[in-house]
């Protein structure tokens, strides 16, 4: 996802979405998830809401997606 912003980063407010990527994917964020999840919004609303590139908002939604799966897997207790 990163690099997806990197390598299209002539939309608007790229530079503060880049900033929130690198907050959500801090050691601090990952290892508490219900940080990085909370970061993570940030980045979900600023993606659509600056009108990322169909790139960036894939993998927005990739990460959404492996992100729901972990928390998922946590509440089965699959996880911890």
């Amino acid at each position: 996802m990163r690099d997806a912003v990197v390598e299209n980063f002539e939309f608007p407010d790229s530079g503060k979405l880049l900033f929130h990527i690198d907050e959500a994917m801090s050691w601090e964020s990952v290892r508490n998830l219900k940080i990085m999840e909370s970061t993570f919004i940030l980045v979900q609303n600023i993606a659509i809401q600056t009108k990322a590139p169909e790139e960036v908002i894939e993998w927005v939604d990739d990460v959404r997606e492996s992100l729901d799966a972990a928390f998922e897997a946590i509440t089965e207790g699959k996880a911890q």
